[in-house]
């Protein structure tokens, strides 16, 4: 803790250890009291057990969504999905050490049930992830996705970004004011404000979640901002007030708001329909080998792994490492691992029929977002993934059914926000303005792939206007008067 004064005074130092009187202990800072006692420690024990159980959900916007959709549609079990994308986050949880999240693959989802095809078979599913998995494990393995990391610029990058926030936020604008059918992908009527998931519902929710998070800022942030405040001439009104604000903000922080949101959705299933009880049965799915036939392979890679590969390599992997970089710089992961870890991950998992998945910056931005600071939070995660795929199977596609719709949408777009914001370390214009091309493209033209080669294209350009062509005059008049 800093010093107020330079004089010897015993609020400058920690009290005699061999006096108990009532008088050295009042001369000792009671904040500094309050941080070395028993019960505080309990407590930052306490608060970071139910931050990272509130971290844990908060991809789950994007999962529930794309995994009941391919439940329904595409007959992908979900029991089998819950064992496998458990285990991932397990695994991941241990070896990465930060909130690395575990999502479906959004391209090979959404052509797996677009409407404008014959919607892909299991098999051909697992053959578009297998694909890209082959892919970007041979990029991690070679380091040539370290190489790409490396090279491609920091605004290109900040616009994929963006772009993918910007697109998630949208969605689940759509989530909270209009009914969805996940099935043709499309949104339907206005949300009536009074129902089980209704707007009112919606609007609840989400002013929950901002009165105890907030901007989302870290907790860190605050204790820094206070003990700043203390090198700073104050009364002692003054020091009171921000010790007041600074008790409540670490008490709204410490409650898990998305979980407690999302446990009032699973309620919510129960309460919507009471008749799923009976269709609930109890045992985990039986895990079989997929069979895969060389029409399937052609299928799932041409209609579905081209337009993933790019995604992948660009979201699953650049911006995580990017977005891991800012958040964790003591804990950054490499390219390469992250690369390794989502082949690896498909590779085995694919075979069984699980979900083709990788690492979404999505869903790193809202597991942090929401709390999670460690791998604990993606731990608990793939807990609660591997009990309800053991003990309920593809039967609990049932209770997703029923999950309230407006409730995914508020997670999602806090999730989303949170992706964007990642934008803001933006520090000229020059910056912005290639970071901001990018990302319009990318949602203008639903191309992430599509946004990065613009981005890339631009951010060239500027730089070529600006480079100094001094050495080619140089060997110019070297060569004349030779």
């Amino acid at each position: 803790m800093p010093q107020l004064r330079t004089s010897h005074s015993t609020m400058d130092s920690p009290p005699d250890p061999e006096s108990s009187t009532t008088a050295s202990l009042l001369h000792w800072p009671r904040q500094q009291r309050w941080r070395n006692s028993p019960c505080a420690t309990s407590f930052r024990l306490k608060t970071s057990i139910w931050a990272e159980l509130g971290g844990s959900v908060g991809d789950l916007g994007t999962y529930i969504p794309i995994v009941l959709a391919l439940s329904i549609v595409n007959h992908i079990d979900l029991g089998t999905t819950l064992i496998f994308t458990a285990l991932y986050n397990i695994t991941t949880g241990f070896l990465f050490g930060i909130p690395m999240p575990v999502q479906p693959m959004k391209s090979i989802a959404a052509v797996a049930f677009s409407e404008s095809h014959t919607h892909l078979t299991v098999p051909q599913i697992m053959a578009a992830g297998l694909s890209t998995a082959s892919v970007l494990f041979l990029l991690g393995a070679t380091r040539l996705m370290s190489l790409f990391y490396n090279l491609i610029p920091l605004p290109v990058v900040r616009g994929v970004q963006l772009s993918q926030g910007l697109s998630f936020a949208f969605s689940a604008i759509k989530y909270v004011r209009y009914n969805q059918d996940f099935v043709t992908g499309k949104s339907g009527s206005p949300r009536p404000w009074l129902s089980l998931d209704g707007l009112l519902l919606a609007l609840a929710a989400l002013l929950f979640i901002l009165l105890s998070t907030g901007s989302g800022d870290d907790n860190h942030h605050h204790d820094h901002q206070f003990n700043q405040s203390q090198l700073l001439p104050q009364d002692d009104h003054q020091s009171s007030r921000r010790r007041t604000i600074r008790t409540r903000l670490r008490i709204l922080s410490a409650i898990p708001s998305a979980l407690l949101v999302f446990l009032l959705g699973i309620a919510l299933c129960f309460a919507k329909d009471p008749s799923i009880v009976k269709d609930l049965k109890f045992g985990p799915a039986p895990i079989r080998v997929v069979k895969i036939t060389w029409e399937d392979w052609k299928v799932g890679f041409v209609r579905a792994a081209i337009p993933q590969i790019p995604l992948s390599v660009l979201n699953s992997v650049i911006a995580v490492c990017k977005l891991s970089a800012d958040l964790f710089p003591d804990r950054e992961v490499s390219a390469t691992s992250v690369s390794v870890s989502v082949g690896l991950m498909n590779l085995v998992g694919c075979w069984f029929g699980a979900m083709p998945c990788c690492h979404g910056a999505g869903g790193l931005a809202g597991q942090y977002r929401f709390g999670g600071r460690s791998g604990a939070s993606v731990l608990l995660l793939g807990i609660g993934k591997l009990v309800l795929g053991l003990v309920f199977g593809n039967s609990f596609v049932r209770i997703l059914g029923e999950f309230p719709i407006g409730i995914l949408g508020v997670l999602l777009l806090f999730s989303g926000i949170e992706l964007a914001m990642a934008s803001r370390d933006m520090n000229s214009k020059e910056e912005s303005f290639v970071m901001l091309i990018c990302a319009a493209v990318s949602l203008t033209g639903s191309s992430a792939a599509l946004g990065f080669g613009c981005g890339i294209v631009v951010f060239l350009l500027v730089k070529l206007r600006k480079m100094d062509y001094s050495f080619l005059k140089f060997r110019g008049d070297t060569e004349t008067s030779a």
